[in-house]
């Protein structure tokens, strides 16, 4: 049994191309956020799969760095991660290949060495990095302010 059991769901109508859908959170967070080929595949209105992912992994990444840090007595004043979910073509479809997060934070009681040790701890114990570790190339940029 899980500890822990989240729900989403997704609604598509049509073909691929000209077709559309909706994606939906349990929580109402996301309430029929609009999808469809053009954002995903080109630059159109709404949300796509990867930005999805993108959010979710800078978001479980950085309480998971907030954690660490403190729990090693330091000072989160702020810490803001940027995640960019990239993706190429694979054979006959695409393939996520690379995550890359930039992570800022003003913590007091750090210095660029220890932060950097601590994005790194944050990356071996994040459950979204967790997830992606062996299937995506993940890098972390770790900038103390």
């Amino acid at each position: 049994m899980a500890d822990i059991s989240r729900k989403a769901s997704a609604h598509w109508q049509g073909d691929l191309r000209s077709g559309q859908g909706t994606v939906s959170t349990e929580s109402g967070t996301l309430q029929g956020a609009q999808y469809s080929f053009k954002t995903r595949f080109e630059q159109g209105s709404g949300t796509n799969p990867e930005e999805l992912l993108a959010s979710a992994h800078a978001g479980c990444f950085t309480m998971q760095l907030s954690a660490l840090l403190a729990n090693h007595g330091h000072t989160v004043e702020d810490l803001r991660t940027e995640a960019t979910c990239e993706m190429v073509k694979d054979g006959p479809g695409f393939k996520i290949s690379t995550m890359r997060l930039v992570v800022r934070g003003k913590v007091g009681g750090s210095d660029q060495a220890d932060f950097e040790e601590h994005v790194r701890q944050a990356a071996d114990m994040c459950p979204m990095s967790r997830i992606m570790k062996g299937n995506v190339d993940i890098t972390h940029e770790a900038i103390l302010e």
